[in-house]
């Protein structure tokens, strides 16, 4: 550099000193002073500092022994950030930038300026809205190390950038939370800084319904396990099942195991887009819709076993296997050395492993959201079970496969008889009729006293309590003879005979088995509990959010759905169940479910919410 300035002022010395530039016009009137400079960069738009040109100065091409080379892109950006670091800058910019992976070597001078005015903000605490290259460039910093004292700092501005910025633009959601995950994983940060992540719940969800699943399907475990990172995993063993029942026999035990049941059914119902645990039929019949769904359940996983080339939980998730994985894929980023061996679990069934600095996830591959295929069998056990109790609430009918619909039908059959089988008997006594006995016997009684008993006059008093119809005691006197007779032997023929007329007579009705068609309903129909019935609430059950999500659902609009969800300030697997459980008590059911386009309304309801809605 000192050179450079040497020979300029050579150059400017040869020129002054010539005669013939000397009284050169262009210099005869001009007067040189020292002069302040008082602009500011803010002021001096086509102004580039130093720091830029010797940033640029850093080039793809690295002298080196014996030969030199040319660095990657992502090398490149590494390089020319670290050095710019703990660089800021005062010269907005409000033009645009774009660009696929953007890095600094895509700038030009006055973005590039713009953006370390805008990262001089951010860093202050002033994020605002700007190109959304820009905020990649910044995102793509955080995960290099550029600009963090270490991965925990790192991780805290990640996160926090993300959540400020995903205002402005939500379509970052998409590679950030794999980035966190990433960047927990990478620097072996604390698991449960990924409390709120999705695939974590997922997984938990999944593990959950395999272990619940396993029992009755232990070649499960073959293809979903907890996997142990030894070359050399321990054998978990599997409590034997009873074969399925034949016939009309159930698939599970009965009496039922509640405990057993409650686990499955929750387990399923976390993993489907058809909530069953919030059908009006689960909370009027709650033992006789989680029997009935959980012995289908059991016998899906035998039919799928038997008769498919995978299972039935393996076809609704998919199975688990270990595949080659890039860490923070769809970012610029740069190792500057390769990363230690490393094994880290993030739940039973994710793990990563670092050897030779090559990186391998072992997860279950395959559908990573709610199955539309348990969904399914859960409505049409709610369906058919509805019909079978005659419930006044059916749901509309929807094609089914017959060997699904056989197996309900089956479970359903062998639930009510042996729930029949094994009703309480009920025993009543009407106390109305005790009084009209008591007088009975008296009357009896009189009727066999003897003309020299009668003769006698002498009686003995007692006090006798006689329930009266309301129930209560009252006493009353009576008489009774001395001579009572003492035993059945005393009494003549007649006089036992017309007695036992009487008592016959009298005898209180006592109520048995019911007649069939009774005994269905006692035994279908819980304790207390009347079916309530329909009401128009006085005011609408959503909240603009949710009314705002459902009107974009219906137009399938979905910029409007984006905007809804926005606003709601949740996300939409939780906008979706909140709107289910607002409109449950006005449709008795699910009204959104997912399917393989996302969340619809479910066709049956479509004119029930466009009502609610107006």
């Amino acid at each position: 550099m000192g050179d450079k300035t040497e020979d300029v002022r050579a150059l400017i010395e040869r020129i002054t000193s010539s005669e013939r530039m000397r009284t050169s016009s262009h210099f005869s009137d001009v007067v040189y002073r020292a002069e302040p400079i008082l602009t500011t960069g803010r002021q001096m738009a086509t102004y580039l500092p130093d720091r830029y040109r010797e940033m640029r100065a850093i080039s793809r091409w690295q002298e080196g022994e014996p030969h030199g080379r040319w660095i990657t892109e992502a090398e490149l950006f590494w390089r020319q950030g670290m050095f710019m670091a703990d660089f800021e800058d005062d010269c907005p910019y409000h033009g645009t930038f774009k660009a696929y992976f953007p890095t600094y070597a895509d700038m030009s001078d006055r973005q590039l300026r713009g953006y370390f005015t805008w990262r001089t903000a951010v860093r202050q605490g002033d994020i605002q809205e700007t190109s959304l290259s820009f905020a990649f460039v910044y995102l793509y910093e955080l995960l290099n190390g550029i600009g963090v004292s270490d991965p925990a700092d790192g991780f805290l501005k990640l996160k926090s950038f993300w959540e400020a910025y995903r205002e402005f633009a939500p379509e970052i959601d998409r590679y950030v939370p794999i980035w966190l995950r990433d960047y927990v994983v990478y620097h072996g940060l604390d698991v449960s800084l990924l409390s709120n992540d999705s695939a974590i719940a997922f997984d938990q969800a999944l593990f959950e319904l395999v272990r619940q699943s396993a029992p009755f399907d232990p070649d499960l475990l073959e293809n979903i396990d907890e996997l142990v990172v030894d070359d050399e995993p321990e054998e978990e063993t599997v409590a034997p099942h009873p074969p399925l029942g034949r016939g009309k026999q159930s698939a599970l035990q009965l009496p039922a195991d509640i405990e057993l049941e409650e686990a499955l059914l929750f387990a399923a119902d976390a993993l489907s887009t058809y909530r069953i645990r919030l059908s009006r039929l689960y909370k009027d019949y709650h033992d006789d819709l989680r029997h009935v769904f959980c012995s289908v359940y059991v016998r899906l996983l035998a039919y799928y076993r038997r008769n498919r080339s995978n299972g039935f939980v393996e076809t609704m998730f998919g199975e688990q296997m270990r595949m080659t994985y890039t860490m923070f894929a769809n970012a610029v980023f740069f190792e500057s050395k390769p990363h230690p061996p490393a094994d880290v679990e993030l739940d039973p069934i994710h793990w990563y492993q670092c050897r030779g600095g090559t990186w391998s996830c072992i997860r279950v591959y395959g559908t990573r959201g709610k199955s539309p295929l348990l969904a399914k069998i859960m409505r049409e056990v709610d369906r058919r079970l509805r019909d079978a109790l005659n419930y006044p609430h059916p749901l509309k009918e929807k094609a089914v496969p017959k060997y699904l619909a056989s197996m309900i039908d089956r479970e359903i059959e062998a639930w009510l008889t042996w729930k029949q089988a094994h009703a309480p008997r009920k025993v009543e006594i009407d106390l109305s009729q005790l009084a009209g006995i008591r007088s009975a016997a008296a009357v009896t009684r009189e009727a066999l006293l003897t003309d020299e008993e009668r003769d006698q006059g002498t009686t003995v008093e007692t006090v006798e309590k006689t329930p009266t119809q309301d129930g209560t005691i009252r006493a009353e006197e009576n008489t009774q003879p001395p001579n009572w007779p003492s035993s059945e032997a005393e009494l003549g023929d007649e006089a036992k005979q017309s007695a036992a007329r009487n008592l016959e007579a009298k005898q209180p009705e006592l109520v048995g088995a019911p007649a069939p068609s009774a005994a269905l309903a006692a035994a279908t129909a819980p304790a207390g509990n009347v079916p309530p019935r329909d009401e128009s609430p006085s005011d609408s059950p959503l909240s603009p959010a949710q009314a705002a999500y459902l009107q974009a659902l219906l137009a399938e609009d979905e910029d409007a759905k984006t905007e809804a969800v926005n606003h709601a300030g949740i996300s939409e697997d939780m906008l979706v169940d909140a709107i289910n459980e607002a409109l449950f008590d006005l449709l008795g059911d699910t009204a959104i479910e997912f399917g393989s386009t996302g969340p619809q309304v479910i066709e049956d309801y479509e004119d029930d919410v466009r009502g609610v809605l107006a």
